[in-house]
């Protein structure tokens, strides 16, 4: 069995991604009000502005991310989550740098997203920062909300 990395675009058809996404549902409700929520459910993930990625170690699901087109150049990050047998061992990294890649090689000129603002969100906030990403003000139809916070970056 290899050790590689791999990442590959997901039908969400698998049991261990559909787990893993439950569990991403749960930790966003855990952590923010319901109305606070903003992530895809599994029909939202299959939508045509949306490819969604799963993070592999060998045969074992690493964490997953996902892309959506929101205009000709601009674009958002959802469903970032790493599983949790691989904590601090990169995966987020490795999928934020395959997302942004893929969202060059796409023709956006801006990638954006929408996060929690609790202390459980620290880590994606920090993760984002060092990766260029800044507060910015609700994009895409998002309104201002105590339970989120916004970053964007060029690309």
């Amino acid at each position: 069995m290899s050790d590689a990395w791999r990442i590959v675009e997901d039908d969400l058809s698998g049991g261990p991604i559909r787990a893993l996404l439950e569990q991403h549902f749960a930790g966003m409700l855990a952590n923010s009000p319901a109305e606070s929520c903003h992530f895809l459910d599994f029909d939202g993930l299959r939508a045509g502005e949306v490819t969604f990625w799963s993070i592999h170690r060998g045969d074992d699901l690493a964490g997953c991310g996902a892309l959506k087109r929101l205009d000709g150049r601009h674009g958002e990050i959802k469903s970032m989550r790493t599983a949790d047998a691989f904590l601090r061992q990169g995966v987020a990294v490795r999928m934020l740098a395959h997302i942004l890649a893929e969202a060059r090689a796409r023709g956006l000129d801006r990638l954006s997203l929408e996060t929690g603002s609790s202390p459980a969100f620290e880590p994606a906030l920090a993760l984002y920062r060092r990766h260029g990403f800044e507060e910015c003000a609700p994009f895409a139809g998002y309104k201002p909300d105590p339970f989120s916070r916004f970053m964007t970056r060029a690309l």
